[in-house]
């Protein structure tokens, strides 16, 4: 009879009584970008599994050597087109990442912490994160995809890597989480339409209002591309939409040349949401604008979308239209007044996890859970 290990294990429950157990792991969940050129091969292949296997009927052999092809494409692209173009990403979601955590923490304490995990980029990956969430004996999870404001297809990705992640950290019988919430977008949050609009106000009056009247003024929408077919899943398009109408009606009044534009993969066979953001420039110079400036609304960090693609449209247009005036904007990233309302966002999920009784899942009941239930029901039958 091991007698040495008692006192051992209630040394180590002791803290329970007090419940300081009742933590809640927020993840912040966004794509990462690679910082060293080596690693593109490696992250194309970790976004074509997740990504494109959901909407292109590639054959999975093609992944590697596409991946490798994809590389040499964007060593071009940030090498040689952009002077060695190392993204922002990462360390803008990592202050993002900060200023979530403390103004979370002003309202929990240390009760709630702040984790990021990136779909493709290691030692940031979903199980990575996971494992370390786990070590640190937390045992509740709020998933917060913050990246892309579509929903329910970048975000789902973000949930098939938690669930994998969570499959490989399983221990026998129990699992270790007791709680889980999920953020699926915040397309529709008044507080960010607001600001997205004020943002768009702020930046024509400050440049453009001098030189050019409101109907001329063009605006294009920034939003993530979506494919139309995707496999049956939805991906991402309705949402998208309706953030596009929100922050549209905040501004149609003063500026009437507005119009959505799509940063879309040029995949081949693939039908992707219309117009893409170069064609709705090419709209609105047609409608008489003479500067258009463009707003990403579909993300809320930089990456290398929103610079560097965004970037390439507005060369190609100057070289078409030299006489109208382009302006780039920058994405919400670490404003404070956004860092602000996420961390809002997550009040009531994080309210809800620590007031909610943790439920030890057994995942071994599951098999004998659904064979019960059969059972009962036929014993329900003899009754009648």
């Amino acid at each position: 009879m091991p007698v040495v290990a008692t006192p051992e294990k209630l040394q180590a429950q002791t803290p329970s009584t007090s419940a300081p157990q009742d933590r809640v792991a927020v993840l912040l969940m966004g794509y990462g970008e690679v910082e060293s050129y080596e690693d593109f091969a490696n992250y194309n292949e970790q976004a074509l599994n997740l990504l494109t296997a959901k909407f292109a009927p590639v054959p999975a052999w093609i992944y590697p050597p596409l991946a490798k092809l994809l590389a040499l494409f964007d060593r071009h692209e940030w090498g040689h087109q952009h002077g060695d173009f190392i993204s922002p990403h990462n360390q803008i979601f990592e202050n993002q990442r900060a200023g979530i955590e403390k103004n979370l923490q002003a309202k929990w304490g240390d009760r709630v912490q702040v984790f990021k995990a990136f779909n493709f980029c290691a030692p940031f990956l979903p199980e990575q994160v996971l494992a370390e969430i786990k070590a640190q004996g937390f045992d509740k999870l709020l998933i917060y995809p913050l990246l892309v404001v579509d929903s329910i297809f970048t975000s789902g990705i973000a949930v098939e890597q938690v669930n994998h992640g969570l499959v490989k950290l399983a221990d026998s019988g129990e699992y270790w989480l007791k709680g889980q919430r999920y953020i699926p977008s915040f397309y529709n949050e008044p507080a960010y339409i607001d600001l997205l609009a004020q943002l768009v106000i702020e930046q024509i009056a400050t440049d453009l209002a001098v030189a050019h009247l409101p109907s001329q003024t063009g605006i294009v929408l920034l939003n993530h591309g979506c494919p139309h077919k995707a496999k049956g899943f939805t991906s991402g398009i309705t949402e998208s939409q309706i953030l596009y109408d929100l922050v549209r009606e905040k501004l149609i009044h003063r500026y009437p040349l507005i119009s959505v534009g799509w940063l879309n993969h040029d995949t081949p066979l693939i039908e992707w949401t219309q117009p893409d953001a170069k064609l709705a420039a090419e709209n609105l110079i047609q409608l008489g604008a003479t500067a258009v400036v463009f707003a990403p609304i579909g993300f809320a960090t930089e990456n290398h979308e929103t610079l560097l693609d965004v970037d390439h449209i507005i060369h190609g247009l100057r070289d078409r239209h030299p006489e109208v005036t382009y302006r780039q904007m920058a994405c919400v990233n670490d404003r404070p007044e956004f860092l602000e309302m996420a961390a809002e966002w997550a009040n009531p999920q994080i309210a809800a996890l620590l007031a909610e009784k943790a439920i030890a899942i057994d995942f071994n009941s599951a098999k004998s859970h659904s064979h019960h239930h059969h059972h009962d029901h036929s014993h329900h039958h003899h009754h009648h």
